[in-house]
């Protein structure tokens, strides 16, 4: 759901239409929620075009800030700098489950896949929800990550939906966050959009557009001496600015910069990743041609794009805190939304 508090300003750039990640032309969202007592988790979907992502894979390249996560198909994204499925998030103990909805799905559009051709590498993140949720249901099915697929949108929920119904976020309930920035280059526009899955932070440390909120709602709550982060994000970012691997890296780490605007210092306990994809150049599954024409962005403006994924990464998080709505869980835990 949207919160019904307008979220504050964050940065400089002018955000996109939508200040959403679907403001990126051709990539939509989508989510599968499941909300009935104990069970308080889902999936959240990305598609980056509306075409087949196996035929027609985009470049990608992914940070681990601190590997405390369970993430699947990281390692060829970046070996091979591109990504050939959609996206994926859900719980920690659903990644396997949301993995092979991601290869079923690539195989039943391409039969190929794994006989007279390369297997497929899903991509799939995740984070911890069960301090709300039944986490040892294994509630999550294929069927719900197909439905996450299925219905992707460029208009979607954000908050305490998808992959988002059960996390927490600097002691409220957090979730799923978006934001865009816009950028103007050689005279055409151009969009950077942000996605969260916010599971992370401590109260007393929470900072929203520079106002150091969290020590007066600590202090409020008798809260200051909070338990160590043990929670987790995930950060997806997608550009129709034309990068290659190399920089798509140095793009996706600034998104660490984002979430320190927003207080995290990157705990023990919690997995920090970020993934940028470029929606700009596909690469074509089986290309025959030898050499390949690309376009990529002059180096000396990439400044632009590391400003725009900070902003988009803190606003993103501001936004699943704004967005989020008060949950009741497992063993009656509860989570109360910052509004």
């Amino acid at each position: 759901m949207t919160g019904t508090r307008t979220r504050p300003r964050i940065g400089d750039l002018p955000p996109g239409p939508a200040n959403a990640i679907s403001d990126v032309p051709g990539v939509r969202v989508g989510h599968a929620t499941l909300a009935e007592g104990a069970v308080q988790t889902g999936v959240t979907a990305i598609r980056f075009h509306a075409g087949d992502h196996f035929r027609d894979k985009l470049p990608a390249a992914s940070v681990v800030f601190n590997g405390y996560g369970k993430s699947a198909g990281l390692v060829q994204v970046d070996e091979l700098g591109q990504i050939e499925t959609p996206v994926l998030m859900t719980n920690t103990l659903s990644v396997g489950t949301a993995a092979t909805a991601l290869i079923r799905r690539a195989v039943a559009e391409n039969p190929e896949i794994g006989r007279r051709t390369s297997t497929v590498n899903p991509v799939v993140f995740e984070c911890n929800d069960g301090f709300l949720n039944d986490i040892q249901g294994l509630h999550v099915t294929e069927a719900h990550a197909m439905s996450a697929l299925d219905g992707c949108t460029a208009t979607f929920a954000r908050g305490a939906v998808g992959a988002g119904r059960g996390m927490s976020a600097y002691g409220f309930k957090g979730g799923i966050g978006t934001a865009s920035r816009q950028l103007r280059l050689d005279g055409a526009e151009f969009h950077l959009g942000a996605l969260v899955l916010a599971n992370f932070g401590r109260l007393p440390d929470l900072v929203i557009g520079g106002d150091q909120v969290g020590r007066r709602l600590a202090a409020a709550a008798a809260a200051a001496n909070a338990p160590p982060e043990r929670g987790s994000v995930i950060v997806v970012l997608a550009t129709d600015v034309p990068l290659e691997h190399r920089q798509l890296r140095r793009v996706a780490m600034r998104a660490v910069v984002g979430l320190v605007r927003t207080g995290s210092y990157l705990g023990h306990g919690s997995g920090d990743i970020a993934l940028a994809v470029s929606t700009a150049e596909p690469l074509r599954h089986g290309e025959g041609r030898d050499l390949l024409p690309r376009r990529m962005l002059n180096e000396n403006r990439i400044d632009m794009l590391f400003r725009a994924a900070a902003e988009a990464t803190e606003d993103a998080v501001v936004d699943a805190l704004f967005s989020a709505e008060d949950v009741v869980g497992r063993d009656g835990n509860r989570r109360a939304a910052l509004d």
